[in-house]
């Protein structure tokens, strides 16, 4: 098991730089908003800022928070606790039913979590730093405050716990999550056939791109990460016919100085209009 888990997230680590590197290039030949034209400096900039949040997220949950997920995993398993041990250990069900299992059941978390960013005041504070970013790109996958991330894998650790997951598992789920996050926050242009057959199973750029507007009954909807049909079943999806004419971004954070390290990290406490 230690050996599985060694490499889903060694293929982890491989995956996220790859398709970082590949989207990056398919951005600068095919962009679909053009964000950056004739700038490469000021791409390179925006780049370095997420990419340096991102960075410091990674540092907190490998320092702070991966022994402790562990923990969790291995007392569920001994213990059999967690609603896929009792489902697989009741019904005598294969390995593989667990492990799709906890890819959907995280999944659905994954919706619930990002939901209750944008409808709890607090949580909003801290999320409101991923969609101030008006040039979304692939590296706008790594723009997360700190705060929002020590919450986020805070409660996982009972999650995991009361779900009964393989710490394998998560690093199963967190691989492919991650590289559709990445997919659906890129600045590639598809086109919308392929959109529109791709986000009837997984979150796609223009349904991602909705979620980014700066209109707030834009913003509040398509809450899915990895799987689309959340928003489907909680009737949170929306589109928008014209993809092209969304604003990103949010009003009340479009100086400079909002868009620095510092500025991203002061988010948070800055009073502005929308605090809910």
């Amino acid at each position: 098991m230690e050996s599985l888990l060694a490499a889903l997230q060694q293929s982890q680590v491989i995956a996220m730089l790859a398709g970082l590197l590949l989207l990056f290039l398919w951005e600068s030949l095919h962009p679909f908003y053009e964000h950056f034209r004739g700038s490469f400096k000021e791409r390179g900039r925006h780049a370095v800022r997420n990419l340096i949040m991102g960075a410091l997220n990674s540092a907190l949950i490998a320092i702070v928070f991966v022994g402790l997920w562990f923990a969790a995993s291995v007392w569920a398993d001994q213990y059999r606790f967690g609603l896929m041990h009792w489902l697989q250990d009741g019904l005598n069900l294969p390995a593989w039913f667990h492990a799709v299992g906890a890819v959907l059941l995280f999944d659905a978390w994954s919706y619930l979590w990002h939901r209750m960013n944008h409808e709890i005041p607090f949580f909003w504070r801290f999320h409101r730093v991923h969609h101030s970013d008006s040039k979304m790109d692939v590296t706008t996958a790594n723009r997360f405050h700190i705060g929002e991330i020590f919450f986020s894998s805070l409660f996982r650790i009972p999650l995991i716990a009361l779900l009964g997951i393989y710490l394998w598992e998560l690093v199963l789920y967190e691989t492919l999550m991650f590289a559709v996050v990445q997919f659906h926050h890129s600045d590639i242009d598809i086109p919308a056939k392929i959109d529109r057959a791709l986000r009837a199973v997984i979150v796609s750029p223009n349904m991602h791109r909705v979620h980014h507007s700066r209109w707030q009954p834009e913003t509040d909807s398509n809450y899915s990460s990895l799987f689309s049909f959340w928003d489907r079943l909680a009737r949170t999806f929306r589109l928008n016919p014209n993809p092209r004419s969304i604003r990103l971004g949010l009003d009340e954070f479009d100086r400079e100085e909002d868009q620095t390290l510092g500025g991203m990290l002061k988010t948070p406490i800055e009073k502005q209009k929308r605090d809910g």
